[in-house]
């Protein structure tokens, strides 16, 4: 049995389903809907950011670029979210860049827009604040879980942190982007994907992870993940699915 065609909305964003109504009909006529494709980059370390984006599907992360070439992801966002928080927190710029990790759907707002609904101090402002502290309690959290816990852990957080964004247990994904995305070797990610396998929590196929069992990826996790999502559920509402 086909399955059915959701129509796309902003409301399926997280964020724009919060506001109240004179808020949302407010920007509603100005939101333009943009696709995602993977791999899309929505902005390069040091762009002054032109457009908003509150992403309805799929998953951006935002990733920090080394001289050497070499990468890590450090936040990943999805529907809960927005891309682009430098144009109302007043830096114009960030120094990581945001590309595509899964292809989804955006809706995009432009910064005079945005600046202009940020001056009328309204719900938007609040809640952007709001979802701006949570990201950075993602960041941080990050950082710690590379530093200090397994490749296992990692992944395991890397795992659900992702299937919670896109609301199905299936994501469609290379083991070297993964590798990318953690800043470690393929092959290390390799090895740690087939331990999962073997264990019967996850199957692995060309470009695809599926979890099979998430009681028991959520066993072999570290504290990091449950940090960051509680974070989110305290100070944002609840995710649209």
């Amino acid at each position: 049995m086909a399955k059915s065609i959701i129509p796309l909305s902003p409301k399926q964003n997280n964020i724009l389903a919060a506001l109240n109504k004179p808020d949302f009909e407010r920007i509603a006529p100005e939101l333009e809907l943009v696709e995602m494709p993977l791999g899309w980059k929505l902005a390069e370390a040091g762009d002054h950011v032109k457009f908003i984006h509150f992403p309805i599907s799929g998953i951006v992360s935002l990733i920090y670029d080394l001289e050497d070439g070499s990468s890590s992801e450090i936040a990943i966002v999805g529907n809960e979210g927005m891309i682009g928080i430098s144009i109302y927190m007043g830096g114009d710029s960030m120094p990581s860049s945001t590309e595509v990790q899964c292809a989804g759907h955006a809706y995009r707002l432009s910064r005079k827009l945005l600046k202009e609904e940020f001056a009328l101090g309204g719900q938007l402002q609040k809640i952007a604040l709001l979802y701006t502290q949570a990201l950075i309690a993602q960041t941080s959290q990050t950082a710690v879980c590379n530093q200090h816990h397994s490749l296992d852990q990692q992944l395991c957080r890397w795992l659900l942190m992702s299937i919670d964004r896109l609301h199905e247990n299936e994501i469609v994904i290379t083991q070297f982007l993964i590798s990318k995305l953690l800043g470690v070797r393929r092959e290390s990610v390799t090895d740690t994907v087939g331990k999962l396998q073997k264990d019967g929590i996850i199957k692995c196929t060309r470009g695809r992870i599926a979890v099979l069992n998430r009681p028991k990826l959520e066993e072999r996790v570290c504290e990091c993940y449950a940090a960051v999502t509680e974070e989110y559920k305290r100070l944002l509402p609840p995710v649209v699915k």
